[in-house]
């Protein structure tokens, strides 16, 4: 057991409501830990910002994305800005529900969730800014309008995804309420000539 003396030396010189602390300093091991932690920190930070060997957390999310598109587009192949292809795509049920996910994702913010318009114009009325055909819609996605407040999307979506987010908005039109009418009136969108219809089917 050690002696009062040298117990009293392990004995640091304040007192808290009758509390002594001892003076116990972690040992030369645990600082050598913390001191190596800190200089590998620096090379991991270099590295993750110049080494081409390093692969990114944000690479590898838009790989995987990449990856998840090609899977999902494998089986309807390269889509066509097309009246017939637009048409077609506003009658399926699975590729409309990809289409409102790419609406959610990328237009709510101008175009709130239903379409209604905040920012940018009611989708779901009659009256249009920028389209006339039903085929217009993908170029309006893809080139942007209104002198950039309306961005173009060409170099941020897979071709696919805004030939099925164009179906999707045509199906928004003929739905009630948003903000008031922006544009002039167009005509209605076409129908499948009823040729098309069987042959789909």
């Amino acid at each position: 057991m050690a002696s009062k003396e040298t117990d009293s030396t392990l004995i640091r010189g304040h007192e808290y409501d009758g509390i002594q602390e001892f003076d116990n300093p972690t040992p030369t091991w645990w600082h050598l830990i913390w001191l190596s932690t800190m200089v590998l920190s620096v090379f991991y930070f270099a590295m993750s910002l110049w080494s081409p060997m390093f692969t990114h957390q944000t690479d590898r999310l838009v790989a995987a994305q990449e990856a998840e598109i090609q899977r999902l587009f494998a089986d309807i192949g390269e889509l066509e800005n097309t009246e017939e292809t637009i048409l077609s795509l506003m009658d399926d049920e699975k590729w409309m529900t990809f289409g409102a996910s790419v609406f959610r994702g990328n237009c709510v913010s101008c175009h709130d969730s239903d379409g209604g318009g905040n920012v940018g114009p009611n989708l779901k009325d009659d009256a249009w800014k920028n389209v006339t055909r039903i085929t217009d819609i993908h170029d309006v996605i893809a080139n942007g309008a209104a002198a950039g407040a309306m961005p173009p999307w060409a170099n941020r979506m897979h071709p696919n995804e805004m030939v099925l987010l164009s179906a999707y908005v045509a199906t928004l039109r003929g739905q009630s309420g948003g903000k008031a009418a922006e544009g002039e009136i167009i005509p209605p969108w076409p129908t499948r000539s009823s040729e098309a219809q069987t042959d789909a089917e």
